[in-house]
Protein backbone atom coordinates (compact mmCIF):
# COMPACT_ATOMS: atom_id res chain seq x y z
CA UNK A 1 0.00 0.00 0.00
CA UNK A 2 2.44 2.55 0.51
CA UNK A 3 3.54 1.96 -3.12
CA UNK A 4 -0.55 2.99 -3.75
CA UNK A 5 0.08 6.30 -1.58
CA UNK A 6 3.17 7.18 -3.28
CA UNK A 7 1.91 7.30 -6.67
CA UNK A 8 -0.93 9.32 -5.48
CA UNK A 9 0.13 13.08 -4.72
CA UNK A 10 -1.12 14.02 -1.73
CA UNK A 11 -3.05 17.22 -1.55
CA UNK A 12 0.32 19.12 -0.70
CA UNK A 13 2.00 17.91 -3.83
CA UNK A 14 -0.75 18.45 -5.85
CA UNK A 15 -0.53 22.32 -4.93
CA UNK A 16 2.92 22.11 -4.91
CA UNK A 17 2.86 20.92 -9.24
CA UNK A 18 -0.96 22.10 -9.86
CA UNK A 19 0.38 25.45 -9.97
CA UNK A 20 3.45 25.23 -11.59
CA UNK A 21 2.49 24.26 -14.94
CA UNK A 22 -0.54 26.89 -14.66
CA UNK A 23 2.09 29.50 -13.86
CA UNK A 24 3.99 28.39 -16.90
CA UNK A 25 1.17 29.07 -19.13
CA UNK A 26 0.79 32.36 -17.53
CA UNK A 27 4.01 33.33 -17.48
CA UNK A 28 3.76 32.39 -21.74
CA UNK A 29 0.80 34.29 -22.11
CA UNK A 30 2.55 36.97 -20.68
CA UNK A 31 5.67 36.89 -22.51
CA UNK A 32 3.20 36.32 -25.97
CA UNK A 33 0.96 39.50 -24.63
CA UNK A 34 4.59 41.29 -24.36
CA UNK A 35 5.81 40.03 -27.66
CA UNK A 36 2.54 41.67 -28.77
CA UNK A 37 2.95 44.57 -27.69
CA UNK A 38 6.69 45.09 -28.97
CA UNK A 39 5.58 43.70 -32.43
CA UNK A 40 2.13 46.09 -32.40
CA UNK A 41 4.47 49.18 -30.84
CA UNK A 42 6.91 48.36 -33.70
CA UNK A 43 4.21 48.26 -36.47
CA UNK A 44 3.14 51.57 -35.05
CA UNK A 45 6.29 53.01 -35.35
CA UNK A 46 6.16 51.70 -38.16
CA UNK A 47 3.41 53.05 -39.57
CA UNK A 48 4.37 56.26 -37.87
CA UNK A 49 7.55 56.37 -39.79
CA UNK A 50 5.40 55.80 -43.27
CA UNK A 51 3.00 58.45 -42.39
CA UNK A 52 5.58 60.82 -41.67
CA UNK A 53 7.48 60.14 -44.70
CA UNK A 54 4.31 60.53 -46.49
CA UNK A 55 3.65 64.15 -45.15
CA UNK A 56 6.91 64.99 -45.67
CA UNK A 57 6.23 63.61 -49.52
CA UNK A 58 2.87 65.16 -49.61
CA UNK A 59 4.57 68.47 -48.75
CA UNK A 60 7.05 68.67 -51.23
CA UNK A 61 4.15 67.77 -54.15
CA UNK A 62 2.41 70.54 -52.75
CA UNK A 63 4.87 73.36 -52.70
CA UNK A 64 6.36 72.34 -55.91
CA UNK A 65 2.55 72.85 -57.29
CA UNK A 66 2.26 76.03 -55.34
CA UNK A 67 5.05 77.24 -57.32
CA UNK A 68 3.74 75.70 -59.98
CA UNK A 69 0.78 77.47 -60.01
CA UNK A 70 2.42 81.05 -59.04
CA UNK A 71 4.75 80.55 -62.05
CA UNK A 72 1.80 80.11 -64.38
CA UNK A 73 0.12 83.17 -62.92
CA UNK A 74 3.36 85.25 -63.51
CA UNK A 75 3.80 84.06 -67.40
CA UNK A 76 0.19 84.90 -67.71
CA UNK A 77 0.10 88.39 -66.75
CA UNK A 78 3.60 88.52 -68.28
CA UNK A 79 2.22 87.64 -71.82
CA UNK A 80 -0.33 89.78 -71.54
CA UNK A 81 1.55 92.27 -70.68
CA UNK A 82 3.96 91.97 -73.48
CA UNK A 83 0.74 91.57 -76.21
CA UNK A 84 -0.60 94.52 -75.10
CA UNK A 85 3.18 96.30 -75.26
CA UNK A 86 3.84 95.00 -78.46
CA UNK A 87 0.29 96.19 -79.71
CA UNK A 88 1.09 99.70 -78.67
CA UNK A 89 4.68 99.48 -80.14
CA UNK A 90 3.43 98.33 -83.58
CA UNK A 91 0.78 100.91 -84.11
CA UNK A 92 3.56 103.17 -82.75
CA UNK A 93 5.92 102.19 -85.28
CA UNK A 94 3.53 102.60 -88.18
CA UNK A 95 2.44 106.21 -86.84
CA UNK A 96 5.92 107.27 -87.17
CA UNK A 97 5.91 106.01 -90.49
CA UNK A 98 2.88 108.21 -91.58
CA UNK A 99 4.10 111.71 -89.72
CA UNK A 100 6.43 112.28 -92.82
CA UNK A 101 3.26 111.93 -94.94
CA UNK A 102 1.28 114.36 -92.18
CA UNK A 103 4.06 116.89 -92.43
CA UNK A 104 3.68 116.88 -96.30
CA UNK A 105 -0.19 117.70 -96.28
CA UNK A 106 0.43 120.21 -93.70
CA UNK A 107 3.38 121.79 -96.05
CA UNK A 108 1.09 121.51 -98.96
CA UNK A 109 -2.07 123.13 -97.02
CA UNK A 110 0.21 126.07 -96.04
CA UNK A 111 1.49 126.64 -99.20
CA UNK A 112 -1.30 129.45 -100.23
CA UNK A 113 0.67 130.69 -103.52
CA UNK A 114 0.87 127.54 -105.61
CA UNK A 115 -0.31 126.52 -108.65
CA UNK A 116 -2.83 123.54 -109.39
CA UNK A 117 -0.22 122.21 -110.60
CA UNK A 118 2.32 122.49 -108.06
CA UNK A 119 -0.75 121.20 -105.99
CA UNK A 120 -1.14 117.88 -107.89
CA UNK A 121 2.52 117.23 -108.18
CA UNK A 122 2.64 117.38 -104.67
CA UNK A 123 -0.30 115.20 -104.30
CA UNK A 124 1.03 113.13 -106.20
CA UNK A 125 4.37 112.39 -104.35
CA UNK A 126 2.42 112.19 -100.89
CA UNK A 127 0.43 109.58 -102.54
CA UNK A 128 3.91 107.61 -103.84
CA UNK A 129 5.53 108.33 -100.31
CA UNK A 130 2.29 106.35 -98.91
CA UNK A 131 2.27 103.47 -101.34
CA UNK A 132 6.23 103.23 -100.40
CA UNK A 133 5.05 103.05 -96.49
CA UNK A 134 2.62 100.42 -97.60
CA UNK A 135 5.33 98.80 -99.07
CA UNK A 136 8.04 98.64 -96.62
CA UNK A 137 5.03 97.56 -94.39
CA UNK A 138 4.30 94.49 -96.54
CA UNK A 139 1.30 95.54 -97.34
CA UNK A 140 -0.03 94.92 -100.89
CA UNK A 141 -2.50 96.33 -103.17
CA UNK A 142 -5.16 94.32 -105.46
CA UNK A 143 -8.00 94.98 -107.38
CA UNK A 144 -6.97 96.00 -111.15
CA UNK A 145 -9.49 96.41 -113.87
CA UNK A 146 -8.82 92.68 -115.85
CA UNK A 147 -8.65 90.72 -112.71
CA UNK A 148 -11.70 87.58 -112.37
CA UNK A 149 -13.65 88.77 -109.68
CA UNK A 150 -13.09 86.45 -106.26
CA UNK A 151 -15.73 86.62 -103.39
CA UNK A 152 -12.46 86.08 -101.21
CA UNK A 153 -10.93 89.70 -101.83
CA UNK A 154 -13.22 91.44 -103.92
CA UNK A 155 -16.91 92.99 -102.60
CA UNK A 156 -19.13 93.55 -106.16
CA UNK A 157 -21.45 96.60 -105.47
CA UNK A 158 -22.61 96.47 -109.53
CA UNK A 159 -22.57 94.26 -111.99
CA UNK A 160 -22.72 94.94 -116.21
CA UNK A 161 -24.20 92.87 -119.24
CA UNK A 162 -21.69 93.80 -121.92
CA UNK A 163 -20.30 90.82 -123.93
CA UNK A 164 -16.49 92.71 -124.83
CA UNK A 165 -15.57 91.16 -121.22
CA UNK A 166 -15.30 87.73 -120.07
CA UNK A 167 -17.05 85.66 -117.77
CA UNK A 168 -16.47 87.81 -113.80
CA UNK A 169 -14.23 90.26 -115.34
CA UNK A 170 -13.39 93.31 -113.29
CA UNK A 171 -15.19 95.97 -115.44
CA UNK A 172 -14.48 99.22 -112.97
CA UNK A 173 -12.11 99.87 -109.30
CA UNK A 174 -14.02 101.97 -106.90
CA UNK A 175 -11.43 101.63 -104.25
CA UNK A 176 -8.52 98.96 -104.26
CA UNK A 177 -8.29 96.03 -101.89
CA UNK A 178 -5.30 95.83 -99.36
CA UNK A 179 -3.83 92.73 -97.76
CA UNK A 180 -1.20 92.00 -95.50
CA UNK A 181 0.04 88.95 -96.10
CA UNK A 182 -2.63 86.34 -96.28
CA UNK A 183 -4.96 88.74 -94.18
CA UNK A 184 -7.22 91.00 -95.95
CA UNK A 185 -7.47 94.41 -94.72
CA UNK A 186 -10.07 95.93 -96.94
CA UNK A 187 -11.83 93.99 -99.93
CA UNK A 188 -11.74 95.79 -103.56
CA UNK A 189 -14.64 97.50 -104.04
CA UNK A 190 -15.45 96.61 -108.05
CA UNK A 191 -17.91 96.63 -110.86
CA UNK A 192 -18.20 93.45 -112.42
CA UNK A 193 -18.89 92.08 -116.13
CA UNK A 194 -22.07 89.29 -117.14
Amino acid sequence: MEDIKKETPTPEEEQTTAPAPAGEAAEEKKEEKAEEKKTSKKKKDKSAEEAEKLKAELDTVKDKLIRALAEYDNFRKRSAKEKADAYVFSKADVIEKLLPVIDNFGRAAENDKASFEDYKKGIEMIYKQFLEIFANLGVESFGEKGETFDPNIHSAVMHIEDEQYGEGEIVDVFAKGYRLGEKVLRPATVRVAN
